[in-house]
């Protein structure tokens, strides 16, 4: 048995094919005891994945999907990557990135995990993931001058998140500023997490965390109800959850091409397509900030990708991601 992998990590490989897989067998491969395999097994399910157990047959991963691989993600995008990794079990994969040393300006690391402990949205919120039901991958860059439109960095992530799931057959997206993929519900299918570690007048480095929900399990859905937020799974909208090395490939090459254009010419080339997906435009909304809340109704974005918020008295007051969380007021 190879002691730099887990027996956890190793059954789920073996289990990722969807066939039964006898306890003897696993146990040999591994070079353990049927019992350390049944202990394996057990953990897995409280990761979240539903595995059978067949009487005099064996085991078997209910809904497999492909393990995340860098080679097969290599074949399949077609932008340049300086490097992609991918973590068995990590707190954070931004938390990864942003310990590492920035990559060169216009070159990509990519960080992804099959199992994501203490992922993170915005405002210190825990993101949840599960494993085989989620995709956890960090992309980080270095911008020299940093965009004058930074704060929009998220929209235009979450519109070429968008854009690749659509190519893959997810249908009703729709951006909910600033961060947010929902459904025409507002249900909750991922975020983003744009972190910078720049000094001043100097070079930046900004790691980016994608996280979407592909399937979600009963439990899962709980635990984000408890945090006040409904979700929905990609799945459920069309996507093709178990090719998960085709599906980061593509999302990867979107996120380059927008990055690399949002660099040149900031969120400018961006606007229009955003609006297009915009989730709140014409919703009423509340802002919330520290312990006041304020109402309104959101008219779209400007220029630089600020909510624009009509208020009572008909200004419009525009509002950026650090000052306000935005909600609709039937959520």
């Amino acid at each position: 048995m190879d002691r730099g992998v887990s027996l956890t990590e190793r059954l789920y490989r073996a289990l990722a094919d969807g066939r039964v897989h006898s306890g003897e067998e696993l146990a040999a491969t591994a070079g353990v005891t049927r019992s350390a395999v049944w202990k394996a097994i057990e953990q897995l399910r409280s990761l979240g994945l539903e595995i059978d157990a067949q009487t005099h047959h064996g085991y078997q991963w209910k809904r497999p999907l492909e393990v995340l691989e860098t080679a097969r993600i290599l074949a399949a995008v077609t932008c340049t990557l300086r490097s992609v990794d991918i973590a068995w079990d990590i707190d954070s994969t931004n938390a990864g990135l942003l310990a590492r040393a920035a990559p060169p300006v216009g070159e990509f690391d990519v960080l992804l995990a099959e199992n994501q402990s203490g992922g993170r949205g915005r405002r210190g919120r825990a993101w949840q993931a599960a494993l085989g039901g989620s995709l956890a991958l960090s992309l980080a860059t270095t911008f020299q001058p940093l965009p004058r439109d930074l704060p929009s960095l998220t929209l235009v992530v979450g519109l070429a998140v968008q854009r690749a799931l659509q190519a893959l057959g997810a249908r009703e997206l729709k951006l909910k500023w600033p961060n947010d993929l929902v459904t025409a519900r507002f249900e909750k299918l991922g975020g983003i997490l744009v972190e910078l570690r720049a000094e001043a007048d100097g070079p930046g480095h900004v790691v980016i965390g994608i996280g979407l929900n592909l399937r979600l399990a009963d439990s899962t859905r709980e635990k984000v109800a408890a945090q006040g937020t409904s979700a929905a799974d990609l799945e459920s909208l069309g996507l093709d959850s178990a090719a998960r090395n085709t599906l980061v490939a593509h999302i990867l090459d979107e996120c380059v091409a927008a990055l690399l254009l949002f660099g040149q010419e900031g969120f400018k080339p961006f606007a229009a397509a955003w609006s297009k997906g915009d989730a709140l435009r014409d919703q009423p909304v509340r802002l919330l900030e520290a312990s006041s809340e304020v109402q309104g109704i959101a008219r779209g974005i400007d220029a630089q990708g600020a909510l624009k918020v009509e208020m009572a008295d008909g200004t419009v007051r525009p509002v950026w991601s650090a000052e306000v969380s935005v909600r609709t007021r039937s959520v």
